[in-house]
């Protein structure tokens, strides 16, 4: 008989010490490893604790029938799948043989059994339940690389990106894994994740691997010194593939022990690139971020005047769930001894709206500098609105203020109210004036004074508006913030109440003035 190197185990189950010596000799020679057992029960308990292959099983037992063994086995989710194949001397007519295929097994051999006939079916049954295992591996690994390809799309930047692909990637393979790319300024970083119950880590490192990589995805096969970031399994080698998208921007690495990979590695190879590409949407979205910050502040005033009398602080802070520039604004300047100081929103994010927003400001200052007092100066930006900015709508409060007398003149075209803290004491100045772009009466300005060592802040909407909160909520939240006392530090101060009331993601974008009177 012919040897057959196979790594499988058979349990062989049968109460005949002679057939089993038998069967037992047969396998062995043809390079499977053997276990034995006699009984039903021992069979059933085997098949727990040992790593078994294939079953081969008479069907005539001392302690219940192979056939109950067997419904028993494949009952069982955990070995379902188990291939069974029953012998017998007894029962071998078409009926029985018929019973024991309905009842779950694979196959029926009837004795008096050739040694190679028992080997070949071994081997046959062995080749269905490893392409069937595979494939339900391979299952298994497409719905995990879909929860990971999700994941990694919905993660809110860089960092998050990598940690939750080694995540996924430990999860799919069941053991250590690592992720390498680059950011968009070249440096490049690491991923790693011991096991799927680790919470990954992320830390600056490079591959040593000196290859020049192409534009696309390979693999290939390393030795696990080239990736000493982190431990593998002691004499596995790594299993690497790479993607490449762009040749001008770093490849993605995953890597993972080779053995956790099916021949051609391609759930490796799909994960890689869809890490790739989440990427590369990601160094995407930060350049055009970083540029669309950069062109809205440049709309902004560069600095803050110097005001003899009058403490200033400003903080303008860019929505973080989205690149499009905004329209929030803010001024502060002095013109003819007097502080112009306004903030506003024109609606909507995107550059059509910063550019209204550029030609309000702009507006702003010029009627100013002739000499108008806020609410003509509003008047003359609303007409200016509906003749040349027809269909766009904002909000603006303007104040002039007196730095020697404290003297406010206000005008507010739908805008939040100023919030002023006297002594502790918060209060809201009301000035419910439309908003612009509309066609409607305006009313008078507002007077009022800022005693000394009081604050007056200007804000925009994005610091108290929440999805899960009413507009009279946050601006309750905003008054208890202030009355928990004004920093000695204005900046300070705007900066409090960015933490309280906005939070780390900011899903508009804030601007905030606080003037404090000496």
């Amino acid at each position: 008989m012919r040897v057959h190197v196979d790594p499988a185990t058979v349990l062989v189950v049968d109460d005949n010490a002679t057939k089993r010596y038998l069967l037992v000799s047969w396998l062995s020679r043809a390079g499977y490893a053997v276990v034995e057992a006699e009984t039903g029960a021992d069979a059933l308990q085997l098949v727990e604790v040992k790593p078994i292959d294939l079953v081969v099983l008479d069907v005539r037992l001392p302690d219940m029938s192979g056939f109950e063994v067997c419904e028993r086995i494949k009952s069982n989710p955990r070995h379902s799948a188990l291939p069974v194949v029953h012998v017998s001397a007894h029962a071998v007519d078409v009926t029985d043989r018929a019973h024991g295929l309905n009842r779950g097994a694979d196959a029926y051999l009837v004795e008096p059994i050739e040694p190679e006939e028992l080997v070949a079916t071994t081997q046959a049954v062995l080749r269905y339940y490893r392409a069937r295992k595979q494939a339900e591996l391979l299952a298994h690994r497409m719905a995990l690389l879909a929860e990971t390809t999700l994941a990694i799309n919905s993660a809110a930047n860089f960092p998050a990106l990598l940690e939750a692909a080694a995540w996924g990637a430990a999860k799919i393979f069941k053991g250590p894994a690592a992720v390498v790319t680059g950011t968009t300024d070249g440096e490049l970083w690491a991923a790693t994740c011991e096991d799927p119950e680790q919470t990954p880590m992320l830390r600056p490192w490079s591959p040593a691997t000196g290859q020049e990589i192409a534009v696309g995805t390979s693999f290939r096969i390393d030795p696990p010194e080239t990736w000493s970031l982190m431990a593998w399994p002691e004499g596995d080698p790594v299993g690497v593939a790479v993607t490449r998208i762009r040749p001008d921007r770093p490849a993605v690495h995953v890597a993972v022990p080779a053995a956790a990979n099916i021949p051609g590695a391609p759930v490796l190879r799909q994960l890689a690139q869809a890490i790739a590409a989440a990427v590369e949407a990601q160094r995407s979205y930060d350049e055009e971020h970083r540029i669309a910050i950069t062109l809205q502040r440049s709309l902004l005033p560069r600095r803050l005047p110097e005001v003899t009398g009058l403490d200033i602080a400003r903080r303008y802070e860019p929505a973080s769930a989205h690149t499009e520039i905004g329209g929030d604004f803010y001024e502060v300047t002095m013109i003819d001894g007097r502080l112009l100081a306004a903030i506003g929103d024109v609606a909507g994010h995107s550059l059509h709206a910063a550019t209204v927003m550029a030609e309000l400001r702009h507006a702003l200052r010029a009627y100013a500098v002739e000499g108008h007092q806020p609410g003509t100066v509003l008047t003359r930006i609303n007409d200016l609105m509906l003749t040349l900015l027809s269909g766009e709508v904002a909000t603006v409060c303007l104040l002039l203020i007196d730095p020697a007398s404290g003297h406010v003149r206000m005008a507010n075209a739908g805008h939040l109210p100023p919030l002023l803290i006297v002594d502790g004491r918060p209060e809201y100045i009301e000035d419910r004036g439309p908003l612009l772009g509309t066609r409607a009466n305006r009313p008078d300005d507002t007077e009022f004074v800022v005693p000394p060592g009081a604050t007056l802040v200007l804000y925009t909407d994005g610091l108290i508006e929440r999805r899960d909160a009413t507009i009279d909520d946050g601006l309750r939240a905003l008054a208890a913030s202030a009355a928990g006392g004004v920093d000695d530090h204005l900046d300070d101060f705007c900066d409090r109440l960015l933490s309280e009331l906005a939070g780390q993601e900011m899903s508009d974008d804030i601007a905030v003035v606080a003037l404090r009177r000496h």
